[in-house]
């Protein structure tokens, strides 16, 4: 895996340094910056999809059909 160096203000190391020790919701920093980055990769795809659907107009399938179009997607990634 690639190792990278990044400088972060006080206030995100803090942030950061909370959820890894206090609250223990992830083993590292680094686990937790990898999550980040894939909830941002998520929510990029989502809005995506969002201005791909606002500017192709109207479509034929449920919004049961579009969800599970959309979690295969999702799944790919």
């Amino acid at each position: 895996m690639p190792r990278q160096s990044i400088s972060l203000t006080e206030k995100n190391d803090a942030w950061l340094k909370h959820h890894v020790e206090d609250a223990k919701e992830y083993a590292s920093k680094s686990e937790l910056v990898n999550e980040l980055i894939r909830q941002a990769r998520r929510n990029e795809a989502i809005n995506q999809k969002l201005i791909d659907a606002e500017s192709s107009g109207f479509v034929d399938q449920s919004k049961e059909e579009i969800r599970s179009e959309f979690k295969s997607d999702l799944k790919s990634q």
